[in-house]
C-alpha cells in the first residue's frame, strides 16, 4: 500500500463520496474510483459500501480508516523528527494521559523546557489506559500517565510524587451531599456512574466489596467532564479523582472516600525508546521538576 493512496481512502472515508473526495483532492473522479479499486483489489477485501447519495464503510474499511490514520500520524512524526538537525532542538513531544491534576507536573516541566527552547511543544492526547498504552505501544507517543500501572514490564517508568484520591461528585442536593465523606455502604443502593476502565478486581471495586453486577452501574464514562454533565442531570453518582471538576459556584460537589483510596500514577515510555532531542531534554526537565516536589514535600 502506498501512503497517497491511503490518504485518497481516508479522504473517501470522510467526505462519504467520491466526488467531494476527488475535489479535495484536486483529483479526476475515474482516478480517484481507480485508486480505490486497486486498493479493494490489492487487499482482497470490499472496502466500500456504494450507496446512492454516500459511501459507507465496510468492517474491513473501518479497521483500515484507523490503522491508515495512526501511519500517516507516525510517519508525519517521524519526518518531523529525521529533519531536524542535530544542534536544534525543536520539534514536538506526544503525551497520552487520563483526566488527572497530575498534569500539572508535566506542565511544569515543560514551562521549564520551553524558556530555553522556545520551538518546543508540547501535545497531550486525552483518553483512559487502554487508550494511552495502545499509542505508546504503536509508537504515536513518546510518553503515557497511568494510574496504578500493574504491568511495568515493557517500559521505563518515574513516579509522580503526588497522588489523586478517589471520591465522588454529587449535586449537591443530593442524599449523601450531607456527609463529609462517604463509605462503601452509602453507595451499594445508589445509581453509580464509573469510569468505563473499571472491571472485577480494579481496586475501586475491592473497595466498595462488591461485584460490578451486584452495583446499580446506570452509566460509565471515559471523560469526566462528559460524566459531571449526567451527574448534574441527576442520572446518579459519578465515583471519580479529586480536583478534575472545579466543584466551585457550580450545582455539584466531591466527597472523598472513607476509608481513604488514593491513585499513584507513573510517567511511562517504552523500553529502549529512541527519543527526539526535545523529548530527551522534556524527560530531564521533568525528572527535575519531581526532584523538587519531592523535596517540597
Amino acid at each position: 500500500m502506498e501512503l497517497r493512496v491511503l490518504q485518497y481512502f481516508l479522504a473517501v472515508a470522510r467526505e462519504q463520496s467520491i466526488s467531494g473526495a476527488a475535489e479535495f483532492l484536486h483529483l479526476s473522479q475515474p482516478t480517484l474510483s481507480r485508486q480505490l479499486k486497486d486498493l479493494e483489489e490489492e487487499l482482497g477485501k470490499q472496502l466500500f459500501i456504494r450507496g446512492n447519495r454516500k459511501i459507507t464503510l465496510t468492517e474491513e474499511g473501518v479497521l483500515l480508516r484507523k490503522r491508515a490514520g495512526e501511519i500517516l500520524e507516525l510517519v508525519k512524526k517521524t519526518e518531523q523528527e529525521i529533519a531536524l538537525s542535530d544542534d536544534t532542538v525543536a520539534g514536538d513531544i506526544y503525551i497520552g494521559a487520563g483526566e488527572t491534576d497530575a498534569i500539572r507536573v508535566i506542565a511544569k516541566a515543560a514551562q521549564q523546557l520551553q524558556r530555553k527552547y522556545p520551538e518546543v511543544r508540547l501535545h497531550i492526547a486525552s483518553g483512559d489506559a487502554a487508550d494511552v498504552v495502545e499509542k505508546l505501544d504503536k509508537g504515536l507517543i513518546d510518553f503515557g500517565i497511568l494510574f496504578d500501572p500493574q504491568d511495568l514490564s515493557k517500559y521505563n517508568y518515574l513516579k509522580i510524587p503526588e497522588k489523586d484520591t478517589w471520591g465522588v461528585l454529587m449535586r449537591r442536593d443530593a442524599a449523601l451531599a450531607q456527609k463529609a465523606c462517604i463509605r462503601p455502604e452509602d453507595l451499594w443502593d445508589k445509581p453509580l456512574i464509573l469510569s468505563r476502565q473499571h472491571r472485577e478486581g480494579s481496586a475501586l471495586l475491592m473497595w466498595l466489596n462488591r461485584s460490578e453486577a451486584d452495583l446499580h452501574i446506570v452509566a460509565t464514562y471515559s471523560l469526566l467532564y462528559n460524566g459531571s454533565i449526567l451527574v448534574d442531570e441527576g442520572i446518579g453518582y459519578a465515583i471519580t479523582l479529586d480536583r478534575i471538576i472545579n466543584t466551585n459556584g457550580s450545582n455539584l460537589c466531591f466527597r472523598p472516600l472513607a476509608p481513604t483510596l488514593q491513585a499513584g500514577l507513573c510517567v511511562v515510555w517504552k523500553k529502549y525508546q529512541v527519543f527526539t532531542k526535545a523529548a530527551e531534554l522534556f524527560l530531564d526537565s521533568l525528572q527535575q521538576t519531581i526532584r523538587t516536589t519531592d523535596r517540597q514535600n
